[in-house]
Formats: C-alpha cells, sequence, structure tokens
C-alpha cells in the first residue's frame, strides 16, 4: 500500500512516500521549495523582464508569491488573476482590486498569455510534479492514497477578522470534543469555508482517496511519534513553522490548552513567556490577539502542568535559545529520527484513524499510536 503525504509550509513542501512494504527509514521523501516560494521566484524573473503577469488557478497559500506580486505592482507592473487564483490575497475580491490586482475571466486570461504576459498557475498541490520526480529515480508509484496538509485561515465572512475566523475554527473544532484529528478531514467533508482545503481537493484526482488536514495539527500528531513525547503524560508541544507558531498542552491525550500566533512577530524571550503562560493556564486569548496573534484558548486552567516541553517545525531554534527561558531546556523532537517528516506522519497518524483499511499498514511500521487522532 502506497500513501503519498505533502505536507505543504510556507519555505518547504515535504514529501514521504508511505509503502507498507518498505520500513519506514526505507520510504523515499523529498524536502522541495514550497509553491509559493516557487512561484514567487517566476513572478520576481517577470518583474525582472517587465513583464505584465496572468495569474490563473486555484486558491492556495500566499506570503511569498503575495509578497513578490505586490512588489511587482509597485515596479508599475499590470497583474491581471481570474478569480479563484485572486482569493490568494484575500478573499475578499473588492479588497484584492483595491490592490491594483485586475481580475479577468479565463478566456481574457488565456489571451493575455497568448500576448506575452507571464502566465502563472496558482496551485499547493503539483501532483504531477511530484511524481514525475520520484519516476525519474526510477520509483514505481502506484498510489492508494493522498494525504495533504495546508494551512488554512477559512474564509471570513465580510468584516471579519480573518485572525477572529480562524481562532473560532480552532475552537469550534477542540470544543467538540475532536482532538487533534477534528483538524483533519476527508474529501466529503471539508467544511466549505476552508477555501484553501477545498482547493487543494479540486486539484487533485478526484478518483483518489484523499485526506486534507492543517499542518501545525499534523506537525504536533507527528511529534507525538517521537520516543520521548510518547512516554510524556502531559506535554506541551510547539510547532514553530515559518509563517506561524501553534502551541498545544496535552494531558492524557486530551487537549488542554493552546495558543497561535505568528512567528514574525515573536522573538525568543517572548515566544518563551507565552509557552509559561500556557503551561500554567495563565495565557489570555485578549493577549495573544492584541500582539497580532490569533488567540489562546485554555480548557482547563486546573490541569496539571506539562512533563514535556517539546519543539518542532522549521525555526524551532527560537524557542530552544537560552533567552526563551524555558526550563529545563525544551526538547527537540524528532520523530522516527527526522523532525522535517512530523507533519507527514501526522497526516499518516490522521489518514489511519479516519480510514480502517490503512490502520493495520500504518501500524505496522510506526506502531501503536499514542494518542489517536
Amino acid at each position: 500500500m502506497q500513501i503519498l503525504t505533502v505536507d505543504v509550509g510556507t519555505g518547504t513542501q515535504d514529501v514521504l512516500l508511505f509503502d507498507s512494504e518498505r520500513e519506514l527509514e526505507n520510504c523515499f521523501k523529498l524536502v522541495l521549495p514550497s509553491p509559493t516560494v516557487a512561484i514567487a521566484d517566476r513572478i520576481r524573473a517577470a518583474t525582472a523582464h517587465k513583464r505584465r503577469l496572468i495569474l490563473q488557478g486555484v486558491t492556495m497559500g500566499g506570503g511569498p508569491s503575495h509578497w513578490a506580486t505586490m512588489d511587482h505592482l509597485r515596479a508599475g507592473l499590470a497583474v491581471f488573476a481570474t478569480p479563484d487564483a485572486a482569493r490568494t490575497f484575500d478573499d475578499d475580491l473588492a479588497a484584492v482590486a483595491e490592490m491594483g490586482i485586475t481580475l479577468v475571466g479565463d478566456d481574457e486570461a488565456l489571451s493575455l498569455a497568448e500576448a506575452g504576459a507571464e502566465h502563472v498557475f496558482l496551485r499547493d498541490l503539483a501532483l504531477g510534479q511530484l511524481l514525475q520526480t520520484l519516476a525519474r529515480f526510477g520509483v514505481h508509484v502506484h498510489l492508494d492514497a493522498l494525504a495533504v496538509a495546508v494551512f488554512d485561515h477559512g474564509a471570513a465572512p465580510p468584516g471579519q477578522s480573518d485572525r477572529v475566523f480562524r481562532f473560532e475554527y480552532l475552537r469550534a473544532r477542540l470544543s467538540a470534543g475532536l482532538g487533534l484529528g477534528g483538524f483533519a478531514f476527508v474529501r466529503a467533508a471539508i467544511p466549505p469555508a476552508m477555501t484553501r482545503l477545498q482547493a487543494v481537493a479540486a486539484t487533485a484526482p478526484p478518483d483518489l482517496p484523499l485526506l486534507l488536514m492543517d499542518t501545525a495539527p499534523a506537525a504536533v500528531t507527528g511529534a507525538l511519534e517521537d520516543r520521548r513525547v510518547r512516554t510524556a503524560d502531559g506535554p506541551l508541544v510547539a510547532n514553530v513553522g515559518n509563517f506561524h507558531c501553534l502551541a498545544f498542552h496535552l494531558h492524557h491525550g486530551q487537549v488542554v490548552g493552546l495558543f497561535e500566533h505568528h512567528t514574525g512577530e515573536l522573538d525568543p524571550p517572548r515566544l518563551g513567556a507565552y509557552i509559561r503562560q500556557l503551561a500554567d493556564g495563565s495565557i489570555t486569548n485578549a493577549e495573544v490577539f492584541a500582539d497580532k496573534g490569533h488567540g489562546a484558548l485554555v480548557f482547563d486552567r486546573q490541569a496539571p502542568g506539562p512533563d514535556l516541553v517539546a519543539v518542532t517545525g522549521p525555526r524551532r531554534s527560537l524557542l530552544l535559545d537560552p533567552s526563551s527561558g524555558i526550563t529545563p531546556a525544551p526538547y527537540a523532537a524528532v520523530p522516527h529520527g527526522d523532525m522535517m517528516l512530523a507533519g507527514n506522519l501526522g497526516l499518516l497518524r490522521a489518514y489511519a484513524a479516519h480510514d480502517p483499511r490503512v490502520r493495520e499498514a500504518v501500524e505496522q511500521r510506526l506502531g501503536a499510536p499514542r494518542i489517536t487522532p
């Protein structure tokens, strides 16, 4: 059985081809530039050559591609985008137009491309390219399923903050008692407001079983695969990503608290302070939101403090820095020996929890789960 897992971040996309016929350590993996980074490079090349830009495709993650597009506009060069592609920058198309991006239909987009504009297709999942890369190295791919993680703010109603909408979504999923697995969805169960997840589903083969998951819960679920983290009764696990930082305090498998912030707004002392507040239950939603974060939530302020603080993610050094003030020093989780695969392993666990047909194959290689997502 083969399950392709793709963890799409702001800096990299991490790929693991799980094959039940192979030991996990012998399964093939790739760490590649994230789609938004690759697209940003194409946009910058168009800017350097002073070419008009046409964006087509689906809603995807922004960050680098958004910044490159704004730089293109500031250089006095035109940008055109179809509605679905334009929602990468804002779910409100009027706000996109105010940025200076001209909205066009698919036919006009093709005409502009034929007239010499740089034509860039937006998408988070480039499955064909990934499969071609594997095939070029002689890998025989016969996929039984696909699992993809992306970060999704969701489409907030007009006038509502994206940060508020995102955090209310986190609150609703956890308040329903769904745990970390509440952020994973089979194709038919994706909430309509999760437009980035919906866009990934739209670009995946319709006949291939598919699971979508939020990146941070996937990474934290994967971090629980680390041997030391598995033995903790109440770990606090932080995923410090390139763009977002999310930390969960767990006790006997239940989420007792969390906070989410923008990594760029944090330095080691500030991040350390939030971790300590989450650990003792004193963190507040108002404080994190006022600090330009998404928010915080504590379900049980009487829960015991964590018996382990663990960290994963590409910017984990922020928390590992001694100036974070965390004592004893946080533990850098390395699930199955590879920090970069935390999200992929979380995807595998979530997929096994949603599909009994693959549970045995996954547990044969990963062992029984410490916490069922």
